[in-house]
């Protein structure tokens, strides 16, 4: 009986990932095929395949300039995000104070200031990274603030009856109840961090996956470029799944309750 447990398991995690995406590449395939799709406008698979093995270990390099970007500007977000967000539901009046400016801060879009970054902290790899941080931040902020003030009254009416400090309230009662609405948005923020590394290298094209699109837009190269979205989406799927399975190991009564 566990062992069919395990194996249905196995199956959803791995089983169906890899048949919609076997799926998606056949669609993609006929498709090309039936309309007779020119490789400029829509390169079929054996085409992507093609400038893959073309460029290897270029497309590898740019790859990992693109993740490191990506993993560094993610987790300073994460930290600031979460640091703030602690520092915000501590404090009604301090939270009433800051989420207004706060909100008009997020609506500012981020691409509007990627020509004002270049201006001021320059053309390295700095600007990227902020990108990064600046579209990671807010959702990663917002998300916790949420977790952290959405604690039921009996849970804190408990602590207090047991005369729990603050620090000791927040520990094992506030914290542990807003873990599973802190991993929405430290995976929502996943993709966001890509992005924010491509709009950075668009912009500044001077390394990385976003340099290889935006080349290959020059030069015609539509292969290459869909090879350079190909590994983008993996790394997307790769950084998704590394936050989900982080969030079974330490809330795995979330998805009990959940379900």
């Amino acid at each position: 009986m566990t062992g069919n447990v395990r194996a249905q398991e196995r199956w959803r995690t791995v089983g169906l990932p890899a048949l919609g995406a076997v799926l998606a590449t056949g669609i993609w395939w006929l498709s090309t095929w039936a309309f007779d799709i020119e490789p400029f406008f829509l390169p079929a698979p054996p085409d992507v395949v093609d400038a893959f093995l073309r460029l290897p270990g270029h497309l590898a390099q740019q790859t990992w300039i693109t993740f490191l970007e990506t993993v560094i500007g993610f987790g300073i977000a994460a930290v600031g995000g979460l640091l703030l967000a602690v520092l915000l539901a501590a404090s009604r009046t301090v939270e009433r104070m800051a989420l207004p400016m706060i909100a008009g801060i997020n609506a500012v879009p981020k691409v509007a200031l990627a020509p004002l970054l270049l201006v001021w902290i320059g053309f390295g790899y700095e600007t990227k990274i902020v990108m990064v941080v600046l579209l990671c931040f807010f959702p990663i902020l917002i998300s916790t603030m949420a977790g952290l003030t959405s604690t039921p009254n009996d849970l804190g009416e408990l602590a207090r009856s047991l005369s729990a400090s603050w620090w000791q309230t927040f520990l094992k009662v506030r914290l542990p109840w807003a873990l599973p609405q802190i991993f929405v948005g430290l995976k929502v923020a996943t993709s966001l961090a890509i992005i924010g590394a491509i709009i950075g290298e668009v912009i500044n094209p001077e390394a990385g996956l976003g340099a290889v699109i935006a080349s290959s837009g020059q030069s015609a190269d539509t292969p290459l470029a869909f090879a350079a979205l190909i590994l983008l989406a993996l790394m997307g799927a790769l950084l998704f799944y590394l936050m989900a399975g982080l969030e079974r190991l330490l809330v795995p009564w979330a998805r009990a309750i959940s379900s």
